[in-house]
């Protein structure tokens, strides 16, 4: 008889390392309620997560301070126990050393389907890196990396390069990379035979969007884009073939009234691909939005209130049923039951304390 699938919940923050940075939760899918399983010391600011369901695997970024101190990105395996939701530490490896006083910590982390590779992004020091993975999932070395240069036309927020994120496209030809400071999506490729980065193009955005996070529609037909600068969504169509953005629309994620400081974190489509979700922060909401996948046109629904300050990050369940918030400066999770006709959501009552969580990842096990 098979066991039946267990819904785990992975959370990074910003930490100490001696504070508990990881934490694991078990989601009731019946009401959404969160348990806590298992949290993890050891590891400094593991502010992004990567699961790996089908391996057993988590991948963590972390900081570490070099010879002159200045803070340097490493990133941490650990194998996990799907039966108790433990995690066991197994590897670690630096990233991406610091050239000067320039700090080179990180702030994503992704992986190809085939794993053998981790794609880390660094904010501060403008460059992205390829960590390769052993047959074991266990982390090596960095082969490879690409540096930004340049700057937009915002005098804080774009002075220099900013890359925020790694994305796939759905046929892992391309891997697009958001670059806060340059208001471009650059494509690059992976050579896997040589463990490096090959530049394919960039995307422009519009002056001071600030491209923070990106999403591809479940049918590779188009794709989404959070601007946290200037709290946008811009949408494209997408030639799989060419690996072309071409843009379509670019819309306000708040309210015409609301006038406060805000910036925009998180994008996220529904698994069916008829709704588009974005996390603000300042307004503190979840912006929702009907999406035409035919023609990339998106059509607002509603806004959300995260019931906490600063919604850093937020994900859907595997198959949509909720969506769970991670609040930074609320230090909780929020977890809202979501509507499939609608697009709706609606809080369930269930929260969790974690100190200033950034990330939250819901895998199937």
């Amino acid at each position: 008889m098979t066991e039946p699938s267990k819904l785990l919940l992975f959370t990074g923050s910003y930490s100490g390392a001696g504070e508990s940075g990881i934490h694991v939760f078990q989601l009731d899918p019946s009401g959404g309620a969160l348990t806590l399983l298992d949290e993890v010391k050891g590891i400094a600011n593991p502010t992004f997560v990567n699961v790996n369901a089908e391996g057993h695997l988590l991948y963590a970024i972390g900081d570490k301070l070099n010879s002159d101190g200045v803070k340097e990105g490493e990133v941490a395996a650990y194998a996990i126990d799907p039966a108790s939701g433990t995690l066991t530490e197994i590897s670690r490896t630096g990233t991406m050393p610091a050239e000067g006083k320039i700090q080179t910590s990180t702030c994503h982390i992704n992986r190809d389907a085939d794993n053998r590779y981790l794609i880390v992004t660094s904010y501060h020091g403008g460059n992205i890196g390829l960590v390769s993975l052993d047959g074991e999932g266990k982390t090596v070395r960095l082969t490879g990396s690409a540096v930004h240069t340049g700057h937009g036309p915002h005098p804080e927020r774009q002075d220099r390069p900013h890359p925020h994120s790694a994305t796939f496209s759905p046929d892992e030809r391309y891997l697009f990379v958001c670059d806060l400071g340059l208001d471009v999506i650059r494509a690059y490729s992976i050579n896997y035979e040589k463990g490096t980065l090959e530049p394919q193009g960039d995307t422009k955005l519009h002056p001071g969007a600030g491209p923070r996070h990106f999403a591809f529609h479940p049918d590779g037909h188009s794709a989404y884009v959070i601007n946290e600068v200037d709290s946008t969504i811009t949408s494209f169509t997408y030639e799989a073939d060419s690996g072309k953005l071409t843009t379509v629309l670019t819309v306000p994620t708040l309210p015409k009234d609301y006038a406060l400081e805000n910036t925009c974190a998180e994008i996220a489509l529904s698994p069916d691909g008829r709704y588009l979700y974005g996390s603000n922060r300042g307004h503190d909401s979840i912006v929702i939005f009907a999406v035409n996948p035919a023609t990339a046109e998106l059509h607002f629904v509603e806004h959300v209130s995260t019931r906490g300050g600063h919604p850093r990050h937020f994900a859907l369940t595997p198959d949509g049923s909720y969506l769970i918030v991670a609040n930074r400066d609320a230090n909780n999770l929020v977890v809202f039951a979501r509507d499939n006709e609608s697009g709706r959501l609606t809080f369930t009552g269930n929260e969790a304390a974690v100190s200033k969580p950034v990330c939250v990842k819901p895998a199937l096990f």
